[in-house]
């Protein structure tokens, strides 16, 4: 497919392809919104956007994935952002998962020269990377650290944080936990669970002192939800491991609001430090990720990945979680 296709589909001229390419302020909104939609939904990306790599035409990195209000996404961005001004770089944002908005995004690189991409890991990163690497766009996976031979990497050991936040809920003595986790498509929520798993084999209990309940959404409201189904157990566990602190909000809520203490009936660990973490009723102890880091990283290899004409190897960086105990795992267990 080529410019002509584009401006045929969205009834334009070829002079107003070019000028939604090269100089989109200069045309309607409605103009410029049908002409990309149709740049997408072909899956048009003009030659030169994929040649912009020579560290001088090109002075703009982009972002892609996950929801722009989510504070991981933001935390991550960030990183991306002090990699790009040491670089004296600019940082385009482009969020949404759906896959027609991959065409968009394919669309907007190519109008605005992007150097290259940061694409974080979740829901339909593969099918963009694969998009990405079709159109010879360079790209770092962030918060994956599978190695990809065709592009680096930056991830976070989750296993080991998993493993790290139930070993400090063994070490409280409780002997029964529920990991409260999932959606299980994302690879870093399917570590943290494996590294749960693998603090309960090491410690010599059975496998069933780890209860798992899943939920659909790393929200608080799932997390509420998760929480009030612990409270329906008949034999509930005296601690819970989230898989993300939005979780563990939730479930902190449910249990307040059913009367229970923590840590005093049930100990409550998150994971990911964010910034309410600290500040909660009662402090959440967590597992922190270094999630600026890992965007700070991501940012700097993508600019040296192509700063550079020659075929070389791809880095791929594991970072390490740690423990932050704070006062929702403190008391011995009730029982």
């Amino acid at each position: 497919m080529g410019v002509k296709d584009v401006a045929r589909e969205a009834g334009v001229s070829l002079g107003t392809v070019s000028n939604v390419l090269n100089h989109p302020e200069v045309v309607a909104e409605a103009t410029r919104k049908r002409v990309l939609d149709v740049i997408g939904s072909i899956g048009y990306v003009r030659a030169q956007g994929a040649q912009q790599v020579d560290g001088l035409a090109s002075r703009v990195i982009a972002v892609l994935g996950l929801n722009g209000a989510d504070p991981y996404f933001t935390a991550l961005a960030t990183g991306v952002e002090q990699a790009a001004r040491e670089a004296d770089l600019g940082v385009m944002v482009c969020t949404g998962t759906r896959e027609a908005e991959d065409g968009r995004h394919l669309a907007l690189i190519a109008a605005h020269r992007i150097r290259g991409a940061v694409l974080i890991s979740g829901d339909g990163a593969v099918r963009t990377a694969a998009a990405l690497r079709r159109h010879a766009l360079p790209f770092v996976m962030a918060d994956q650290y599978a190695l990809e031979p065709a592009a680096c990497s930056v991830g976070i050991d989750d296993v080991a944080g998993g493993y790290a936040a139930v070993r400090h809920l063994l070490e409280q003595g409780h002997r029964s936990v529920v990991h409260v986790g999932g959606p299980y498509e994302l690879a870093p929520i399917r570590d943290r669970r494996t590294g749960a798993r693998r603090a309960i084999i090491r410690a010599g209990l059975a496998s069933d002192s780890l209860h798992e309940l899943s939920c659909p959404a790393l929200t608080v409201g799932a997390g509420k939800d998760a929480g009030q189904r612990i409270l329906g157990m008949a034999d509930r566990p005296t601690a819970v491991f989230c898989a993300d602190d939005l979780l563990a909000l939730g479930v902190m809520q449910a249990l307040y609001e059913a009367g229970l203490r923590v840590p005093g009936d049930m100990a409550l660990v998150g994971y990911g430090d964010l910034d309410f973490a600290a500040s909660a009723v009662v402090p959440l102890t967590t597992v922190r990720r270094p999630v600026v880091a890992m965007g700070r990283q991501a940012g700097r290899l993508l600019i040296e990945d192509t700063a550079h004409h020659a075929v070389h190897g791809h880095a791929h960086v594991v970072l390490q979680p740690e423990l932050v105990v704070r006062r929702s795992t403190l008391a011995a267990p009730a029982r």
